[in-house]
């Protein structure tokens, strides 16, 4: 019984990747830095591999883009397509149709369930992945869900490619999370609840990420020494306070 467990992933080029970060940090800092986030979410997912049954994937998007993650992803990160194209059921729309391509994939290639994880949060604690798997292997279908404090959710995963999961909502909203517990429950699957954690996806957040990786508060999350390293390339340790107030 394994877990996969895929990192949703545009290709990490200027102007495409992380464009919210923008004009805090230029289209190819802002590159730069999704860059480190995913070879921290892949190490961390390795780390966690050493713990629970995960193998761990990037669904990427667009298609033929597969080269542009070279040398950014762990080793052994192995690598899926997820550009919304497959089919799915009416309701399950925009970035919907990503996230259930990805888990009928992993489905399809074996595993006995699948995670969908987002790119955001590079400081994850490694023990919510080793807990997504570890609920997700006790008997019973279900759905586990980890709630980003901005009211989307930054893992989800099933046993089933359950696609009403993924239909009426209001993707890109705080509603995210919330809608989909109302379509959990409407189908009457249990539901496990991770501690929540928080995205990087703006310049407030990122701020709240350098203090995360330079003080205390951030000692029970992954210490992302790939994305600290980038963030001291590019100076930004000590602009905290700049960063914040961009987002006001």
């Amino acid at each position: 019984m394994t877990t996969g467990i895929a990192v949703m992933a545009k290709a990490p080029r200027a102007g495409e990747a992380k464009t919210r970060l923008c004009p805090a940090l230029s289209a190819a800092q802002a590159a730069g830095l999704g860059a480190a986030f995913l070879r921290d979410i892949t190490d961390n997912l390795q780390l966690a591999a050493g713990s629970a049954t995960i193998v761990p994937y990037v669904a990427f998007a667009p298609a033929g883009s597969e080269a542009l993650f070279e040398g950014i992803v762990a080793p052994g990160t192995r690598m899926l397509l997820a550009d919304g194209t497959s089919p799915a059921p009416a309701g399950v729309e925009r970035f919907g149709r990503c996230l259930l391509q990805a888990i009928e994939a992993m489905l399809a290639l074996g595993h006995s369930a699948a995670c969908v994880l987002n790119a955001d949060s590079p400081s994850l604690p490694t023990r919510l992945l080793v807990e997504a798997a570890a609920a997700l292997a006790l008997p019973g279908d279900s759905v586990v869900m980890g709630a980003a404090e901005d009211g989307g959710y930054y893992l989800l995963g099933m046993k089933r490619p359950h696609a009403q999961v993924f239909s009426r909502i209001d993707w890109s909203s705080a509603q995210v999370a919330a809608q989909t517990r109302a379509r959990v429950k409407e189908t009457g699957l249990a539901m496990v609840e991770l501690d929540p954690w928080f995205d990087v996806d703006d310049p407030k957040s990122l701020a709240r990420l350098v203090d995360a990786l330079t003080e205390a508060a951030g000692a029970s999350g992954y210490p992302a020494p790939c994305t600290a390293a980038r963030l001291q390339e590019y100076g930004l340790l000590a602009r905290t306070p700049a960063l914040a107030g961009a987002a006001a």
